[in-house]
């Protein structure tokens, strides 16, 4: 790859890509006898507050910088701090400082855009022009990479770590008296940290996964290991329902803050007591009007069944204000029994089970296969896949629409060839 020839972008979703602080040493090497009309940016958004780190803000950071990258010959690091570097030949300084003024704009509210760049310390960016700073520009790259380095060393240790065998330890159920004080930890916390995303997407035998909606969660382990290390939060079925309906009231002010306003399609999953609430009726009446065309709410099948005539009125008002609903929790065995249009339900999904390999009679599959046509093919999502398997099987049961960590794997394969050169696809 040539030297001016932009390196894999980080994912705009969140985290970084892999290895963008060796690309970022890598490609400061390959330079090292081509600075002439070479400008560089360092933008420390790790130095921001934490609130102006979430990540819409790193998206559109990302974006300012792909707009010259499609007019110059230029790269973009996203670093595993969430700082960017900007490399590029060929721009004028009002160019990067154009970018730098949106950026600013953006971060207005952070204390840190409020003082002039330091061009030392680097303050809200640093400047690099690399005829006269190279030698500050090979130094900053190779202490990312050293960092990075150090990093998946320690990533490693700890891998190996969980995968080394260890005696089983089942822990205790939550209590009651746990439960009061993971609902006290949860009152006033920033729940972001915990949020997650994971894809649902359309997956063809020729084609690779498109995103067609993600799925917006609170990681139930990590919230464990914080809050609650020494027990199960889901032992207790009926204490963890009203865990997370403690979970539903955090997340709809922050989902309003963030999402207002949101363009991409996205799921929550929320309780139907909490449909019925008054938390609910202030985040519908905060939410744009187009974004609740795009979100689909998520309810388990225990919930629903639970009381169908608190059901049939939450579904009634939902399809009213223009949600999409989703019956989550289901498994091949309960699917049969399912009538989705009689429910009122716009699509469900079906857990992966390692038993549809082998384990399961032809007759179940044969009814399966029945059940999930009358659903409608579309309609239907395999969720929690694991495997090539997974794919392999739900196509031929008429599914094509999947999520799960072999998802994830197969997104995060296509992210680099997407990225080059500017082009951006989020997922």
């Amino acid at each position: 790859m040539a030297p001016s020839a932009a390196p894999d972008v980080a994912s705009a979703a969140g985290a970084p890509a892999p290895n963008q602080e060796a690309a970022l040493f890598d490609y400061a090497n390959r330079i090292a006898r081509h600075q002439e009309g070479r400008l560089a940016l360092h933008i420390h958004l790790s130095r921001l507050q934490q609130h102006n780190r979430r990540e819409h803000h790193i998206r559109v950071a990302i974006s300012i910088f792909e707009e010259l990258v499609k007019q110059f010959e230029g790269a973009i690091f996203h670093l595993m701090n969430h700082d960017i570097v900007f490399v590029c030949k060929g721009a004028q300084p009002e160019h990067l400082e154009q970018a730098v003024l949106k950026l600013r704009y953006l971060f207005s509210e952070d204390p840190l855009t409020r003082y002039a760049d330091d061009q030392t310390d680097g303050g809200f960016c640093t400047w690099y022009v690399l005829t006269a700073d190279y030698d500050r520009f090979a130094s900053m790259a190779k202490r990312f990479h050293e960092l990075g380095e150090a990093q998946s060393r320690e990533s490693r240790r700890l891998r190996e770590a969980i995968e080394r065998p260890q005696a089983f330890r089942p822990r205790p159920a939550m209590t009651a008296s746990d439960l009061a004080e993971v609902q006290r930890a949860i009152g006033n916390a920033d729940l972001s940290p915990l949020v997650r995303h994971q894809a649902v997407c359309a997956v063809t035998r020729d084609t690779k996964p498109m995103p067609i909606f993600h799925e917006m969660y609170v990681s139930i382990g990590d919230l464990e290991q914080q809050v609650l290390p020494a027990s199960s939060m889901t032992g207790n079925p009926w204490l963890f329902q009203h865990l997370t309906q403690s979970l539903d009231r955090r997340m709809l002010p922050q989902v309003l803050r963030d999402y207002a306003n949101a363009e991409r399609p996205f799921s929550l999953n929320l309780n139907i007591s909490t449909i019925l609430s008054e938390d609910f009726q202030r985040f519908d009446q905060g939410i744009g009007l187009g974004v609740r065309g795009r979100l689909v709410i998520e309810l388990q099948k225990v919930d629903i069944f639970a009381d169908m005539g608190a059901w049939l009125f939450a579904r009634d008002f939902l399809r009213e204000r223009g949600y999409r609903t989703c019956l989550d929790g289901l498994t091949y065995l309960v699917l049969p029994y399912i009538d989705r249009e009689r429910l009122g339900i716009d699509l469900m999904k079906m857990y992966w089970s390692d038993e549809l390999v082998s384990g399961v009679r032809p007759e179940t599959l044969a009814d399966l296969k029945v059940a999930i046509k009358q659903a409608g093919q579309a309609r239907m999502i395999m969720s929690r896949c694991d495997n090539p398997d997974s794919i392999r099987i739900g196509h031929e049961m008429g599914i094509s629409l999947f999520q799960g960590r072999h998802i994830d794997q197969l997104l995060d394969q296509d992210r680099p060839v997407s990225r080059r050169m500017g082009s951006t696809r989020y997922a």
